[in-house]
């Protein structure tokens, strides 16, 4: 009986089901497939190789005055405003009228000039007929040298007041008139303006602290900052083409080029400032506005990929790269996370991640990290 049952119970396990052998999975960030596959995909591989890639430097900015075009507008004389003229926001052409002040020291200047050329014409007349008794041998030479002094001083005395009457003249006063109108210096807009009817201004040469009235400024051109950083300072050239961008217009590009590089860091932030002149006829661009400067630099050898092979994975940006085949046969692609220099250009320069030589998928990545 025990032969019986040891003999049923081989047989059962002779005759038994066999469990069948587990098929290999893809470890994660792999996608295996066979080459029949990869041709139906039209999947298309090139190996990662340097190329000469024309590069560029993006860095944030701002627009700005140009300071050559600004003007700070103050009264050559203290007095009273009596009218207001020109309006924050208003174009102005060169010599149209700010505002009308109403100073004595304009009348004083107009009267100093009519006194100073009364007392010249005096000592035009001594001195002619100082210099006639000297040669009739009926004068002192002392009372000639004299008469030649008082006739210097007059005539200096003269060009100061001719000066000082010039300055008012200029901003309309006439004769002995308190009043003077202020003029536009430059053609622009009225970016600021400090002054209402009433108040009491010090004028320039007052000995105290004058208020600036005016700020004119034109904004056609302007300039465009940014602060580049140390390690890029060597790749910034003067003359190099500037791509500028700014959020109002994103669509829009406005070019230039590098006319100014900063001879000094600033040493909290390790940046020296760059800055291009941009036209802007359209008044389209406005101080004080951000914007992005793409900075053209050198070309230069980098390890670079087609853009077609980069991978926007949230934040990320991976490449798919062959990394061999399977036991069976399978072509074995590896997820790789890259770190690529932000720039239009085509192919990408590629920082970290990649090495020379490997496959890269540059046409089918999108379908591969679906399959993931």
């Amino acid at each position: 009986m025990k032969w019986m049952r040891l003999t049923l119970v081989v047989c059962l396990a002779a005759c038994g089901k066999r469990e069948p052998a587990p098929e290999p999975h893809a470890p994660a960030g792999e996608v295996w497939l066979s080459r029949q596959q990869l041709d139906s995909q039209q999947m298309k591989i090139e190996v990662a190789a340097q190329h000469q890639v024309a590069a560029s430097l993006d860095a944030a900015g701002r627009i700005a005055f140009d300071e050559l075009h600004v003007s700070h507008v103050f009264s050559p004389a203290s007095g009273r405003v009596v009218r207001i003229v020109a309006s924050p926001g208003q174009h102005l052409r060169k010599g149209d009228p700010l505002l009308e002040i109403e100073s004595p020291e304009v009348g004083v200047a107009m009267s100093d000039l009519g006194k100073a050329e009364a007392d010249l014409g005096a000592a035009e007349r001594d001195l002619k007929r100082q210099r006639e008794l000297v040669e009739a041998h009926a004068g002192a030479q002392r009372d000639l040298d004299q008469a030649q002094s008082a006739y210097d001083r007059a005539r200096a005395e003269v060009a100061r007041a001719r000066q000082r009457a010039a300055t008012f003249r200029r901003q309309g006063a006439e004769g002995v008139s308190q009043r003077f109108v202020l003029r536009a210096p430059i053609e622009g807009d009225v970016i600021a303006r400090n002054a209402n009817p009433g108040t009491e201004v010090q004028g320039q040469t007052s000995g105290a602290s004058a208020v600036e009235l005016f700020t004119i400024g034109s904004i056609d051109p302007v300039w465009a900052y940014a602060d580049i950083f140390e390690v890029d300072l060597a790749r910034v050239k003067v003359g190099a083409p500037v791509a500028v961008k700014v959020v109002a217009y994103p669509d829009r590009v406005f070019n230039g080029r590098v006319d100014w590089i900063a001879t000094a860091l600033d040493p909290a932030s390790r940046t020296a400032r760059v800055r291009c002149t941009l036209r802007n006829p359209a008044r389209l661009l406005l101080p004080e506005m951000y914007a992005t400067l793409a900075i053209e630099t050198p070309a230069r050898k980098a390890l670079a990929v087609p853009r077609s092979a980069i991978v926007h994975v949230g934040d990320e940006r991976v490449v798919f790269v062959q990394t061999g085949t399977t036991e069976n046969g399978l072509l074995r692609f590896q997820r790789r996370r890259v770190v690529v220099e932000e720039t239009e250009n085509d192919p990408v320069p590629v920082k970290s991640g990649l090495l020379p030589g490997e496959p890269v998928v540059v046409s089918g990545g999108l379908l591969l990290s679906g399959m993931l």
